[in-house]
């Protein structure tokens, strides 16, 4: 942090709140200078003040200041800047390589001669243990404890490392699991809105900022608080000090009017908000919200809406602080003199929303009359395709034909399953999930999902007997209030017990289905269906065995629950017979707006929010009891650990960067389509038996009962290279017809999972690209899939376009982005797999530089096309030169 008199804007002031006095960075003084900027983006107004507070003339300058003020001309800029946000936030699966990789780097530093104290996070860091509890007990009384009792024994190495990592690294906190989910835990307790530093004996207040190694960190977004997701290789860099380069976005205003009908829920709203970005193209850029109607949306519903950030491809999903996020901020519990706080330094910086604050200016816009939503679904492979809820049957139909390859006759049929009294066919749905951030921590769907189970339960209806149902709440406070509703009675009943505190079933941890189920399915290649309030459903995600996933509301996964298929129309089929032996529409179960709001007036107190989030570092008894070794330097590997190995990148460090050189004779490793997600690269679910993983695990004497997941393995390299394009459901176009993670090994035309045709080439020194059509690497910020990708000796991956935060994962890892340019892809080049591939011009890098591709075709022709170098920034062509970001940062600290 600077002191008084550093900064060459002069812009540090002083503001005193109830008393206490506080320095910050001016931007009305800053405009003395730079001009007039009340109409920027609030979002760009937070990235001007970090350019001030850490302006030194180096990293920070004050023609970065001007490059943001100049925005305003164009709406639009080419110029670079850097950013370095308050805090960083992790989750377990994402958390766990980053610790383990901050563990490496002391390694790492000691080989170099330096002093592995220095390997700490500089800025605050909070992991919240939310990403390891799974499904494995539903449907009774004692899920919750029994699935708890399994995630301990299940994840102990995991978490007696991460107890380590709290002991060993400052700056570093730990929430225990059970407490909640990271994105909700945040909204609810974590995020300040303002936050505050002590420098050099003076309390400094700016701007809530953060990077969080998941995609959903935006949900923060719907409480004034900016902050994205980042793969876990930036994350670690910028809490070890490192000012992270970013092109200034265009920033898309999307504005909101008029409000909701009766019976529209947060869910419809976000669906819609998705659906309409997505159309709009608005990957890389940043969403402001704006408009007359968020003088009365909830905070909830905003958080939602920011959630799904990822989904509809922006950085952020931006809603700016006005009295309705004090208003929530009061009631989850913070501190009055906090949001006395956050009120006078947001309009000393002329940064608060209501209707004086000038209309920003933005790169384009849009608009939605919120009395325009419909009910809706999204499915069944994207979160963007959405759907509106009376076309949910036909549409399902229709994509049985069309993607699924079932006919008319076949999805009529129905297969008996062993030794039950049903029958099960296409469309039915085997499991209804009220799980994930996105929706779990709206108060509104959580209570209309009780309120449907209550309506439904006085009638006498119950799910379908093939239906898997489960709750995961966002939070303790969730289970607080429906507990105080008395709705957790009527979840019960219905089968939707409590599982767990986590993401669950949305992060592919959905558990087993019951052993009859899945055969059936699998004997007959049943398209099975899951209904889940979360806000991924990609292809394999879910559940190996459901091929078809949709998202909906809480009320709504509930509805499907009881309807047991999504093959009829819900809005018009009844749900069941009553008691009373007449039908039972969704009409009839359907929760009034009136008597949602009564509910959360009653049940949704301050007074619940501040009693579970009293001691939330302390968690459970079993994380109590978890024996920490006393504090070391450096971490003591466990060689015969599978959950936590030393990973190899700094194994034969050295003080000079290896640099980049062309690459030559290079063979493809696959050659892929478009959407291909993080999913497909780095799989976060289930480990199958005979692929390399668990070919692995079984080596080491790890029961297949005991394979836990991909996602709870991260922190072992070596399952988690053989887990890359271990995705049950991706294509290689190299091997057409065949499904999962294959490839071929040229010249000798073997065909055999990815990993193994990997090493081999790597044994005969080839080097390997791979290659994809549009939006290569959406979905989650997953530094594994970079991770993976750089350690089955891929260089570079060439596709149409990439997702943001994995094309900055590729480059932090060293592996070289490139797209193609003029209209040209994979496909009109008629790649096979026989060629071999030069990249030339490498040894010249820079920004966004063309590079020469030479295809060298078996038959002894050559064909040379032009691609695009996307290693965007100057900062990026250094991290490529030295291997990576964390050499880069590693070989610096040395120094």
């Amino acid at each position: 942090m600077k002191t008084v008199g550093q900064d060459s804007l002069k812009t540090r002031r002083t503001l005193t709140v109830e008393g206490k006095s506080y320095d910050y960075f001016s931007l009305p003084e800053a405009a003395r200078t730079l001009g007039d900027i009340s109409r920027l983006p609030v979002t760009l107004k937070i990235l001007l003040e970090n350019i001030l507070r850490f302006e030194d003339g180096k990293s920070y300058t004050v023609d970065d200041a001007k490059a943001i003020a100049g925005w305003l001309e164009n709406a639009h800029s080419e110029r670079e800047v850097p950013f370095r946000p308050a805090r960083i936030l992790m989750q377990d699966f994402t958390g766990v390589p980053a610790v383990v990789d901050l563990a490496a780097m002391r390694d790492g530093i000691t080989r170099l001669g330096g002093d592995p104290a220095r390997v700490n996070p500089l800025v605050p860091v909070d992991l919240v243990i939310d990403h390891s509890v799974m499904v494995d007990v539903a449907g009774r009384a004692d899920s919750l404890a029994r699935n708890v009792a399994i995630e301990f024994e299940r994840n102990g190495e995991r978490y007696e490392f991460l107890r380590w990592g709290q002991e060993a690294f400052s700056n570093f906190r730990v929430v225990p699991p059970g407490t909640g989910i990271c994105h909700q835990v945040n909204l609810e307790y974590l995020a300040q809105g303002v936050w505050t530093a002590e420098a050099e004996g003076k309390h400094v207040a700016y701007p809530d900022t953060l990077y969080g190694t998941d995609s959903h960190t935006t949900m923060v977004n719907g409480l004034g608080v900016l902050g994205w997701g980042v793969g876990g290789i930036e994350a670690e860099a910028a809490m070890l000090g490192q000012p992270i380069a970013m092109l200034i976005p265009d920033v898309v205003g999307f504005r909101l009017t008029g409000r909701l009908r009766e019976g529209m829920t947060a869910t419809d709203l976000v669906l819609t908000v998705t659906e309409m970005l997505r159309k709009k193209g608005v990957v890389g850029k940043f969403v402001e919200f704006y408009g007359p109607a968020l003088d009365h949306l909830p905070l909830a519903d905003r958080a939602t809406i920011g959630n799904m950030a990822p989904e509809y491809g922006a950085t952020c999903g931006f809603f700016p602080i006005d009295r309705v996020t004090l208003d929530y901020m009061r009631l989850s519990g913070r501190d009055p003199h906090r949001l006395a706080l956050i009120e006078a330094y947001l309009k000393a910086q002329n940064m608060w929303r209501d209707e004086t604050a000038p209309e920003p200016k933005f790169s384009t816009t849009l608009e939605l009359d919120l009395g325009s939503v419909v009910p809706s679904l999204a499915g069944p492979k994207r979160p963007q395709d959405r759907v509106a809820l009376d076309k949910a049957a036909g549409a399902f139909s229709a994509e049985l034909a069309k993607n699924f390859a079932v006919s008319a006759e076949q999805a009529a049929k129905k297969v008996k399953v062993a030794g039950k009294n049903y029958e099960i066919g296409h469309g039915d749905v085997v499991i209804a999930a009220i799980t994930s951030c996105t929706n779990t921590s709206n108060p509104a769907v959580m209570i209309a999902a009780g309120l449907v189970a209550r309506k439904a339960r006085a009638r006498g209806l119950a799910p379908k007997p093939w239906v898997k149902t489960s709750l995961a709440p966002g939070s303790q406070v969730v289970t607080e209030y429906l507990k105080s509703a008395g709705l957790d009675a009527d979840l019960d009943a219905l089968g939707f017990n409590t599982v767990g505190y986590g993401c669950t079933t949305c992060i592919g941890n959905s558990g087993p289905l019951d052993e009859a189920i899945a055969n059936a399915i699998e004997d007959n290649k049943l398209v099975a269906v899951s209904v889940l309030s979360g806000n991924r459903n990609f292809e394999g995600r879910v559940h190996p065995n459901v091929r078809a996933n949709y998202l909906a509301s809480p009320p709504l996964v509930v509805a499907y629950a009881l309807l047991g298929t999504i093959g009829e129309d819900i809005t018009t089929a009844p749900l069941g017979t009553g008691s009373d032996g007449k039908p039972v529409h969704l009409r009839d179960v359907w929760p009034s707006n009136a008597e949602i709001a009564e509910a959360i007036a009653q049940h949704v107190t301050r007074e619940k929010f501040v009693a579970r989030y009293s001691d939330v570092f302390k968690g459970p008894e079993q994380w109590q009891r978890i024996k920490v070794a006393a504090h070391e330097a450096t971490y003591r590997w466990n060689d015969g650990s599978t959950y936590v190995k030393n990973p190899p990148y700094f194994k034969d460090i050295s003080k000079t960067p290896p640099g980049v050189a062309d690459i030559k004779g290079a063979r493809a490793l696959a050659i892929f389509g478009d959407s291909i997600t993080t999913d497909h690269i780095s799989p976060a679910g289930s480990i199958k038996k005979s692929s390399p993983a668990g070919e692995y695990l079984l080596t080491h004497q790890v029961r297949e009962a005991d394979f836990n997941s991909y996602g709870a393995r991260r922190g072992n390299h070596e399952v988690m290279m053989r887990g890359t394009f271990a995705n049950i459901r991706i294509k290689n176009e190299m091997l057409p017809g065949v499904e999962g993670g294959y490839s071929k090994h040229f010249p000798s035309g073997e065909q055999a999972p990815i990993y193994d045709v990997a090493m081999r080439y790597q044994k005969e020194g080839v080097p390997l690209v791979v290659f994809g059509g549009k939006e290569y690497g959406t979905g989650s910020s997953r530094d594994w899939a970079a991770k993976g990708t750089m350690l089955l000796g891929i260089r570079a991956v060439i596709a149409e376009s990439f997702e943001r935060i994995h094309r900055s994962n590729l480059v932090g890892m060293g592996v070289l982005p490139l797209t193609f340019k003029d209209g040209m892809d994979r496909k009109a080049l008629k790649l096979t797999g026989e060629e071999t591939f030069d990249l030339l011009g490498l040894d010249t890098l820079r920004p966004r530089m063309d590079l020469a591709l030479r295809i060298h075709r078996p038959n002894g022709a050559t064909d040379e096309i032009t691609l695009l170098c996307r290693v965007d920034t100057a900062d990026e062509v250094a991290y490529c030169r030295h291997g990576g970001i964390l050499p880069y940062v590693l070989r610096g600290m040395a120094a």
